[in-house]
């Protein structure tokens, strides 16, 4: 099933935001030492919410969790990306993807394309590397350029995956040097290059099918599908079109459908909780954050009132009289999170608004 639907802006209060320390620019080294995510004072008056991924890929270190941490931050809301990740021949390496700088995009959030500079050899692998560090010369430049950048965070990304296969070298030099100084095998380069080339053309195929799709927009209007009432448990394609004619491609865990309503469903799971963790409720308060501001979703031609939720089980039998004090409270202001931008808490099947 293939639901479309529109974002013309973002409307959203997040209620479990950490309270971010500030740092200046001069100590970032010590601030990414520190916090996950920050008020960077910049130049006088001048300051961004930042956060930083530790690798690009989605399922390390909760990335998600760190941008929803900056949401709240009235000004510019910057991520920093590293484009791959090597961790050394008897480690990972992890690329960069285009989806996630069209989350970013979606959410206003500008993004930073980086790669790491110097690192430790591990002690426990021969051919591993750790505490790897950004270049932060570069870092420093680039924020700086999005001080002065008055564009949207869609075309500041775009811009960014123009520079991804300057980057790309200077992430191989760098590791290049890494292994030389520290004895250290790395992955092969060849892939690298295979990866960056695939980054470009998603970037094309962004480019060139929402224009394709805009002209044809009308025709999908036309379109008659007939879902079935009462769907339950099936996973859809969301394709959202923002303000700028930009198409962007999400699933959806479940999908219900039922009396005009449409129900888009994220779920997080714990097999050894009472609770997902915080970091696991937040990635999913992300999917919260694009559900609660659609509009005009449909299937064809038929559009429906779309119905967030947020759906979080477990294995263990849940009771909230089971729960620490934290967790209680973490509860009551993810009731108020969904109160207040429209959106239902599930846990296994029941209302959170019934439980506390």
């Amino acid at each position: 099933m293939d639901v479309s639907a529109k974002i013309t802006g973002i409307n959203y209060t997040p209620f479990l935001s950490r309270l971010m320390n500030q740092h200046k620019i001069d100590e970032i080294d010590f601030a990414f030492s520190k916090d996950a995510a920050f008020v960077l004072n910049i130049q006088e008056d001048k300051q961004v919410a930042l956060s930083w991924w530790v690798s690009p890929k989605r399922t390390r270190s909760y990335p998600y969790a760190r941008v929803y941490d900056t949401l709240n931050f009235q000004g510019k809301k910057v991520t920093i990306i590293p484009i791959f990740k090597d961790e050394g021949k008897d480690g990972d390496r992890d690329f960069i993807q285009w989806d996630t700088v069209s989350l970013m995009s979606l959410l206003g959030v500008y993004v930073i394309i980086t790669y790491y500079k110097s690192a430790e050899k591990s002690s426990r692998y021969k051919h591993k590397i750790t505490n790897q560090r950004f270049d932060y010369d570069h870092l420093k430049e680039e924020l700086k350029n999005i001080l002065s950048y008055h564009s949207d965070a869609l075309h500041w990304n775009l811009a960014q995956i123009e520079k991804v296969g300057e980057i790309a070298q200077k992430a191989l030099s760098s590791y290049k040097e890494i292994s030389k100084q520290l004895g250290v095998n790395m992955h092969s380069e060849e892939l690298v290059k295979k990866r960056i080339n695939k980054l470009y053309k998603e970037k094309e195929t962004f480019m060139s099918f929402s224009r394709e799709l805009a002209k044809k927009a009308q025709n999908r209007e036309s379109l008659t599908v007939q879902p079935k009432e009462r769907l339950t448990g099936v996973k859809a394609t969301l394709t959202i079109e923002n303000y700028l004619g930009g198409y962007y491609f999400f699933t959806c865990d479940e999908v219900n459908i039922e009396k005009g309503n449409i129900y888009l469903v994220e779920g997080k799971h714990s097999q050894q909780r009472f609770l997902p963790s915080l970091e696991d409720i937040k990635d999913g308060l992300v999917k919260m954050i694009l559900f609660t501001n659609l509009r005009e979703v449909k299937i064809g031609n038929i559009e429906y009132t779309p119905m967030p939720i947020l759906k979080l089980t477990t294995d263990l039998s849940f009771s909230i009289n089971k729960l620490r004090s934290s967790d209680r409270e973490v509860l009551k202001l993810l009731q108020q999170e969904a109160e207040k931008n429209g959106f239902q808490v599930l846990i296994n099947d029941t209302n959170l608004e019934d439980i506390i």
